[in-house]
């Protein structure tokens, strides 16, 4: 399993300390470029999702890519 934690930086030093002691644990910091990536594809997916529950209204391909 594969779990992302939002730590706040005063805390995370210990609770990365505490993660590594553990032989069943891998931990990879994010850069806070791969952060940021991984944010916006989070509301991508989450305006997507909204998209298709008609809770919200999309722009359709031809018309984004015309903004361009």
């Amino acid at each position: 399993m594969m779990v992302l934690l939002h730590i706040d930086d005063n805390k995370a030093f210990h609770l990365m300390k505490v993660l590594e002691e553990l032989p069943y644990v891998k931990t990879e910091p994010l850069t806070p470029y791969k952060a940021e990536i991984l944010r916006g594809l989070k509301e991508s997916v989450n305006e997507l999702n909204l998209i298709q529950q008609g809770k919200l209204t999309g722009i359709p391909a031809k018309e984004l890519l015309d903004e361009l």
